[in-house]
C-alpha cells in the first residue's frame, strides 16, 4: 500500500505555515499556533509512520522528540491528509525518516514545502538495498523485513551521532541491543520455516510478504488481486474467483489479512477463508495500540506459527 495525501491540502498547509510564522508573539497568536510553536527538548525527528517513530525511540530514548505522521492504528493510511501541525514539525526536524519506494511520497513534498533543506533524510527502502525483481514491482513494505530493520538501526545510530556526537556511544549501544532482538525474530522465522514445508499462503495486500517468505511460506495469491487491492482499483471477476478458489481447494494454510483496509473483495476473501476453516492472521501497517515494534512482530510470528500448527 502507498500512503497518499492531498496535493490541495499541501498547498493549504504551506499557506497556513506562512500565516503562523508571520504572526507576532502576542498570547492570542500563540494560542492560534497551538503546541506546534512550543519548543521541545531533544533532537526533533519526524517519521512517516509510528513504526519508524518507535524504532527511533528504542535507539535514541529521551534524547529525541519524535513526531509520527501516521500513528492511528484504526486509520486507513490511504486517507492521510497533510496538516499544519505536521508541516511545522517537518520545518524544525533535524532527522526525517521516510519509507520510500513510492509508499510515502508526501514526505518529500511536505519537507520541500516546509523549506527545510538541512534535515538529514533517511529513506528506508534505499537503506535496505531492496530492489524490484526483474519484470516485477518492488515490495516497499520493508518494515516486515528484519534484515532491513537491522540496517536501519545501524544508519540511525550513525545519523543521530552526527547530529548529537555527545551521545554517540548511547545510540550505538542501543542500536546493537535492538539489532540483537531483531536477530531473535529472525531465529523464530527460521524455526517456523523448518516446519512449514513450503505451505501456501494468501494475502489481501503485499504488506507481510517479506515475513511470510522468511517463514518458508509461498504466496499463492494472484498478483492481479493484491495489486488491485493495493492500488484501490476493482478486482477483475475472474481474478477474484481464482483467489477465492485458493480456500475452497485448500491450497493455502493461512490468509494474511490487512485490517486497515477493507472492501467488498477483501471481505469476500475473508469470508471464504473462514468458511473453509483457513486460519486468518491479521496484519497492519502501523503499530497496534500498546505495542512496540518488537512485541508487534513477535505477535505476528506467533500468529503465523499458530496458523500452521
Amino acid at each position: 500500500m502507498r500512503l497518499r495525501s492531498s496535493v490541495g491540502c499541501l498547498a493549504g498547509v504551506a499557506a497556513a505555515m506562512l500565516l503562523v510564522t508571520a504572526c507576532g508573539s502576542s498570547s492570542g497568536d500563540e494560542a492560534a499556533a497551538g503546541t506546534a510553536s512550543t519548543p521541545k527538548a531533544g533532537i526533533q525527528v519526524v517519521a512517516s509512520t509510528n513504526v519508524y517513530g518507535d524504532i527511533v525511540k528504542q535507539i535514541a530514548g529521551d534524547k529525541v522528540e519524535v513526531t509520527s505522521i501516521i500513528s492511528d492504528p484504526d486509520q486507513d493510511p490511504h486517507s492521510y491528509e497533510a496538516n499544519t501541525q505536521t508541516q511545522l514539525s517537518l520545518s524544525k526536524a533535524k532527522v526525517v525518516i521516510e519509507n520510500g519506494g513510492g509508499y510515502d511520497d508526501f514526505m518529500d513534498k511536505m519537507l520541500k514545502s516546509a523549506g527545510n533543506t538541512s534535515a538529514k533524510v533517511l529513506n528506508v527502502v534505499d537503506i535496505s538495498g531492496r530492489k524490484a525483481p526483474a519484470g516485477g514491482a518492488l515490495n516497499e513494505h520493508v518494515w516486515y523485513d528484519f534484515p532491513s530493520m537491522e540496517k536501519l538501526a545501524a544508519q540511525l545510530a550513525t545519523t543521530l551521532s552526527e547530529v548529537d556526537s555527545a551521545n554517540g556511544s548511547t545510540y550505538s549501544a542501543n542500536a546493537a541491543a535492538f539489532t540483537e532482538k531483531v536477530k531473535q525474530l529472525e531465529s523464530t522465522e527460521a524455526s517456523v520455516k523448518a516446519t512449514s514445508n513450503g505451505a501456501g499462503a494468501a494475502i489481501t495486500e503485499p504488506v507481510p510478504v517479506y515475513v511470510l517468505s522468511a517463514c518458508g511460506l509461498v504466496n499463492k495469491t494472484p498478483e492481479k488481486f493484491s495489486e488491485a487491492i493495493e492500488e484501490g482499483t476493482d478486482v477483475p471477476a475472474a481474478v477474484l474467483q481464482e483467489t477465492l478458489g485458493l480456500f475452497s481447494s485448500k491450497q493455502v494454510k493461512l490468509l494474511a489479512y490487512n485490517e486497515q483496509t477493507s472492501g467488498p473483495e477483501t471481505q469476500k476473501v475473508l469470508d471464504a477463508a473462514k468458511a473453509n476453516n483457513i486460519a486468518v492472521v491479521p496484519v497492519t501497517e502501523t503499530l497496534p495500540s500498546g505495542k512496540d515494534y518488537l512485541s508487534w512482530m513477535t505477535g505476528n510470528l506467533n500468529a503465523i506459527r499458530s496458523a500452521l500448527s
